[in-house]
Formats: C-alpha cells, sequence, structure tokens
C-alpha cells in the first residue's frame, strides 16, 4: 500500500534534507516531483494541483526558508497537507438513534460489499453491539449464500430472504427480525452492478425513502484508482452518502482512491479493510494514514493491533516465566500465534518509524510461510521436549522433522533461534532498567 508514492516522497525530501538552506527555487522544484508522485498514484489530477498549491503558500514562506532544518519542516508540512486532504480527523460510525440503527452497504459489483458487511458485523460485535445481516441483493443467489455462510462464521443472524422477494419488504421485514432476535443494528448488504445505471440507483433511493438508515455506507475498492472517486461521486449524487469504507488497502493499492474521496466528494473514509479475514477492518485515520505514506511508521495503529490480540492474563503468566528464566517453547509458539493475528509481517513492519526507509529492507520481503513452518516444528515436538529443549537430541531431531515435513536443519535453526533469546531474555533481566521495563510491559517479538 502507498509504496511507490512514499519511495518517491522520501527520494526528493532526502535531497532537501541535505541541504543547509532552501530557496523559492528548489522548493519549487521538489514539488514538482511531489504532484508527479501523486499523479503517478492515481490521485485526481484537481486534487493533486491543489494540494501541490497550498502546500507551495506555506512552504515559501518564513515558516521553511528561514528554520533551521528547513528539508525536515518542509516534510511536517506535507504531512499536515496530507491529513487535511484526507479529511483531518478520523470520522466514526453513528452508533446512537432508535434501534435498530440502520447501515445500508451500496457499491458496484465485485468491491467486496457482502464480505464487508460479515466484517463490519463482526467489528460491531467486539463493540458490544449486536448486529443482525440482511440479505437485499436478490439477483445473486450467491450474494445470499455468502451472507449466511459468514453469519454462521461470527455467530450473527441473518434474515432468511429469497430471491423472489422485493429488497424493499426484505428491509421492512428484516426490522421484525432483527426485534425478535435482539439485534441493535441491520446491516444491509444492497445489489451492485457492474457499472451504475438508473435502475440500479432507483431500487436503492427506494431503500432510503422507506427505511431511512443512520449510515449509508459506500464500499469502494481501493485498487481501481480514480476510477473509485467517480463511482463515489455518482452514488453520493444520488444517495448523499455518509460514508466510504475502502477495501483491498492491502493490495497493490496506489493511494489515488484514499487520497481524492473526501477532497471530492466530501464524504469521509470511515473504515479500511486491509486483508481477507474477517477481523481485518481498521477505522480511518488521515493523520495516521500520512504518517505511513512518508514513511514514518504508525506506532498508534500497531500498538491497537497489539492491545486486540495480546491476551493480558496470558501476558502476566509470560511476565512471570520471564522473571522466573522458565520461557519454553510452548510459549515461544504462543507468541507466534498472537503475532499471526495482527496482520502481515510485512504491515507491522511497515508500521514501525524509520523501517520503511532502510536501504536494506527494501528488498526484504517477510516470509510468512516461515511462521508455519516453526509452528508446526513446536508441534510436532512431545510437551516434554517442549517445555526442555536441551533433551532434543540427534534422533529426536530427526523424528521432529519428519512429523513436521520440514528438514533437520530448519529443526537445529529453530533451536538455535530459541537458545539466543533465551540468553537475550536473560542478558536483559540482568540489564537492569531495561530488562526490568521489558518484564513489566513487554513482550518479546519471537523472530
Amino acid at each position: 500500500m502507498f509504496e511507490n508514492l512514499t519511495e518517491k516522497f522520501n527520494r526528493t525530501f532526502k535531497r532537501l534534507r541535505g541541504r543547509g538552506k532552501l530557496t523559492e527555487s528548489n522548493v519549487k522544484e521538489a514539488l514538482r516531483e511531489v504532484r508527479l508522485a501523486l499523479l503517478e498514484a492515481d490521485v485526481h489530477y484537481k486534487v493533486a494541483k491543489n494540494f501541490v498549491a497550498d502546500i507551495g503558500q506555506r512552504a515559501v514562506g518564513a515558516e521553511v526558508l528561514d528554520s533551521l532544518t528547513p528539508g525536515q519542516q518542509l516534510v511536517k508540512i506535507v504531512s499536515e497537507e496530507l491529513t487535511r486532504l484526507m479529511g483531518g480527523t478520523s470520522v466514526a460510525l453513528e452508533l446512537t438513534g432508535r434501534t435498530p440503527l440502520i447501515y445500508m452497504l451500496v457499491g458496484l459489483q465485485g468491491s467486496g460489499k457482502t464480505t464487508t458487511a460479515g466484517k463490519l458485523a463482526l467489528a460491531l460485535k467486539d463493540l458490544n453491539r449486536h448486529p443482525c445481516l440482511v440479505p437485499a441483493d436478490v439477483y445473486r443467489p450467491a450474494a445470499i449464500e455468502q451472507l449466511h455462510t459468514l453469519g454462521g462464521q461470527i455467530d450473527v443472524p441473518v434474515y432468511p430472504a429469497t430471491t423472489q422477494m422485493d429488497p424493499v419488504d426484505i428491509g421492512v421485514a428484516a426490522l421484525e427480525f432483527a426485534s425478535q432476535q435482539g439485534c441493535d443494528i441491520l446491516i444491509l448488504d444492497t445489489a451492485g452492478r457492474l457499472h451504475i445505471d438508473s435502475e440500479l440507483m432507483a431500487e436503492l433511493q427506494r431503500l432510503k425513502a422507506k427505511l431511512q438508515p443512520r449510515e449509508i455506507l459506500l464500499v469502494a475498492d481501493a485498487m481501481t484508482g480514480q476510477d473509485a472517486v467517480q463511482v463515489a461521486e455518482s452514488f453520493n449524487q444520488a444517495l448523499s452518502l455518509t460514508g466510504v469504507i475502502l477495501t483491498k488497502m492491502d493490495g497493490d493499492a496506489r493511494g489515488g482512491a484514499a487520497l481524492s474521496i473526501r477532497n471530492v466528494t466530501g464524504t469521509p473514509i470511515k473504515l479500511v479493510g486491509m486483508g481477507e479475514k474477517l477481523d481485518a477492518l481498521e477505522d480511518f485515520h488521515p493523520e495516521r494514514m500520512a504518517s505511513r505514506i512518508l514513511g514514518m511508521g504508525d506506532v498508534l495503529s500497531l500498538i491497537e493491533k497489539a492491545q486486540k490480540v495480546f491476551d493480558e492474563k496470558q501476558a502476566l503468566k509470560l511476565q512471570e516465566k520471564l522473571a522466573k528464566d522458565e520461557f519454553s517453547l510452548e510459549d515461544f509458539r504462543d507468541q507466534l500465534r498472537q503475532i499471526k493475528k495482527m496482520g502481515s509481517l510485512e504491515e507491522i513492519l511497515s508500521m514501525i518509524p524509520g523501517l520503511g526507509q532502510m536501504k536494506q529492507l527494501k528488498q526484504f520481503k517477510p516470509d510468512e510461510q516461515e511462521i508455519a513452518r516453526t509452528e508446526a516444528i513446536i508441534n510436532s515436538m512431545t510437551p516434554q521436549e517442549r517445555r526442555n529443549h536441551t533433551i532434543i537430541n540427534a534422533s529426536r531431531r530427526r523424528r521432529i522433522a519428519g512429523g513436521s515435513g520440514t528438514s533437520v536443519q530448519e529443526v537445529n535453526k529453530l533451536l538455535k533461534s530459541y537458545a539466543q533469546m533465551r540468553r537475550m531474555l536473560r542478558n536483559l533481566k540482568k540489564g537492569g532498567k531495561g530488562g526490568r521495563h521489558l518484564l513489566r510491559h513487554g513482550l518479546p517479538v519471537p523472530f
């Protein structure tokens, strides 16, 4: 996500940081490169033009030119303008009002509406709400079946709609169904088309008039760039959208949609889909996204991810084991499982400030299968071996390799890494303040 844009921004700003003093001419030269980078990222041309003009107006003044660190000051301005471009502050879903609240998901076919409905239901459950899924796409039987499957996976009721029913009738009947099920939020999965047409919009307008939804959320594919902006404009004119959910932000999204939609339509991006799993739906924070685009990481989002997956009781138990030097291979495996829940390793690394700008990491692509192999090796050990790795001799290593579908060399590599981690933790414990901080607050990252 934003990889090319981040790289071009960093290259431009690096040249500026090397200058002791900036002039109006080299600032303008840098801004031309910024504008080209935005256009290559498929940002709407008017948005790119106005964005660069706004930065230029601030950058050629005393705020930058008279600064002791003009290059850094310019980066600060770009960060602030990027944040403003994407809305300034995050906008949450409306969770108050007469229940059941109705969230109406709209968008083109293939944008990910049905999967997003399931993700949204799970996110609302985590907020102690009681959502109900409503399949209102009567033109695709597979969409109704998919929604029932998703509802079963996350234990959320799904209204039993059929393809013979009218979408408006489905919405009205679902209100009574939701009341019977004790639900306080209806998530309406509406029909999509391959392209916008008057018949689709008329149906959606009928649904809006009858149900008066609290939220009308456009589900848009971030990988479509400016096309997503045009789709948002059309839906907004017909329905007055309250928000946008951008999907596939973990893919090869160049950033055009995220940087353009709010500015062009005035509609806030409220959520972003960051993966295929049902828990891969995140709040959209403009300031954090700007920081990631500029290669400065996103520590707050990383902390929030960790807080969701790391269990407090397990953390306390682990703290006791670390204090007693009893960190076993079972604990090692448990940490791996928790890290897997946080998302891809590449995404985690991108959130750590500075890592995105390190040359040696540019070519580094974390091997997601490495965690799976490590877990398989540990699972192939006996409980006794996991608790006391020193008993694992040559014959045991051959057995473990055969049971995990790996090689003896890979088993040796794991055991060596584990032994090194034990020594590191032991040294940290002895090392005073830093070790005490780790034991009190931190969990080791087991790779």
